[in-house]
């Protein structure tokens, strides 16, 4: 048995918890304290903040939405630098840029007992429920090794890419490829539905066809997509940094801009700097 903590009991840092909980001793935080009660009811033992949760831990999992979140996370007043011991393993399971990743590493590299993983995850809200993730791994082989018979009770592919921020790479393009397929398909639904085809007998055609995807056959365009412009600013920036030309993926970003307003949808919190407090 070990020590797990989570940090982000949101829709996905909450189900991934419960799937260890039978199994380890689990813990669990949120700047939101109104999870607590749900956290608790999952089997879940509540920390009032990061540095009583890692204080507690030998492998922590990170599950926030943004580069910020991630930071403080790590870096706040009662962040995990915070603790007085320093002898775990930190996996990082939110979509952040490679280069914010390697930056990350870098810092903690100069600090003794963390060893750090990037590992995004993918295939949505069930697949955390039901234990069959996609995750995407990045960082030392032996760490990896060492924290793998807990991933294997989140996942049923694990990926291994590379050092720390390859796992983020593939994540990166993953969503990219979701959103380009999100954006042609309702394009392409919205096109049959003016030339007078019902709509979702349509679907169903094209579910069958070479033009099925898995945006189109989960229905991904009845969801808020709330991180598609997040994602989509993370490729661009990246291809920025390296002046790479990526013509489609600026066509998408727009797409992805229109189809979100058009269904007044959520614009996604995005980060723009890497930021580090200085280390103690």
């Amino acid at each position: 048995m070990k020590r797990i903590g989570f940090i982000g009991m949101g829709r996905m840092g909450i189900r991934m918890a419960a799937r260890l909980a039978p199994l380890h001793q689990v813990f669990g935080t949120d700047i939101d304290s109104g999870l607590k009660p749900e956290v608790v009811r999952r089997g879940i033992t509540w920390k009032k903040n990061v540095k009583l949760l890692a204080d507690s831990c030998d492998v922590i999992f990170i599950v926030v939405g943004t580069e910020s979140q991630t930071t403080d996370v790590m870096f706040g007043e009662n962040g995990i630098l915070s603790m007085e011991r320093r002898n775990l393993i930190i996996i990082i399971c939110a979509t952040l840029r490679p280069v914010y990743m390697q930056a990350l590493a870098e810092r903690l590299s100069k600090l003794k007992g963390l060893r750090l993983l990037d590992c995004p995850v993918a295939r949505g809200e069930q697949a955390a429920v039901s234990g069959d993730l996609l995750l995407f791994v990045g960082g030392a082989r032996d760490t990896l090794d060492q924290v793998k018979p807990l991933l294997d009770c989140l996942g049923t592919d694990i990926e291994y890419l590379g050092p720390v921020g390859a796992g983020q790479v593939a994540k990166m393009i993953n969503n990219y490829l979701l959103w380009a397929c999100l954006t042609a398909s309702v394009e392409g639904l919205d096109i049959g539905e003016a030339l007078g085809i019902d709509r979702e007998r349509l679907r169903v055609a094209l579910e069958k066809s070479s033009g099925a995807s898995w945006a189109m056959t989960t229905r991904a365009d009845d969801r808020p997509a709330l991180w598609a412009e997040k994602d989509m600013s993370l490729l661009l920036s990246e291809a920025d940094r390296l002046r790479f030309p990526v013509p489609i993926a600026g066509q998408i970003r727009e797409a992805i801009k229109r189809f979100k307003i058009d269904r007044h949808l959520e614009r996604s919190p995005i980060d723009e700097t890497i930021v580090f407090p200085d280390l103690k």
